[in-house]
């Protein structure tokens, strides 16, 4: 089946079942693999992506669920002011251990950001409760979160 999808402000057509998910259409089909494959059940946040600015599990999200909306992915989100602060913020801090979580941890903070653009400990926690750090590089994630606010 032949969908138009837009991602990172370009439209794509791409030839996928509509109950593929996001990720391997992201992955596989258009070669984007800066959104990691974690668990699979949208269970650990690898794969968070922004529907129309919201962060959803794009290995739980089929490509027929995404209709007109937009996706940004972790290859745009440093064109945004706010994406390149928590980039940079990431560099600056040393956030990543093996990284591999890190593409989904930034998608997952630039959302609350949008949301709340000035959060509280408390609210960093909430928000980022669904990402999982292997390494456990919580407390560096938190600190940049909140130097990309400053």
């Amino acid at each position: 089946m032949t969908t138009n999808i837009k991602i990172n402000g370009t439209v794509h057509t791409v030839d996928a079942d509509g109950d593929t998910p996001l990720l391997w259409v992201l992955r596989d089909v258009l070669g984007m693999t800066g959104t990691k494959f974690g668990c699979g059940a949208g269970l650990c946040g690898a794969c968070t992506v922004h529907l129309d600015g919201q962060a959803v599990r794009a290995c739980q999200t089929p490509i027929d669920s995404v209709g007109e909306s937009s996706i940004t992915t972790i290859e745009a989100i440093g064109e945004t002011p706010q994406g390149k602060a928590l980039q940079q913020s990431w560099i600056d801090l040393d956030v990543p251990q093996c990284g591999y979580c890190q593409s989904g941890q930034i998608m997952s903070a630039a959302a609350l950001l949008a949301a709340t653009p000035k959060p509280t400990d408390a609210d960093i926690d909430a928000a980022m409760s669904g990402n999982v750090c292997r390494c456990g590089t919580y407390q560096r994630i938190r600190a940049a979160i909140h130097r990309a606010t400053a």
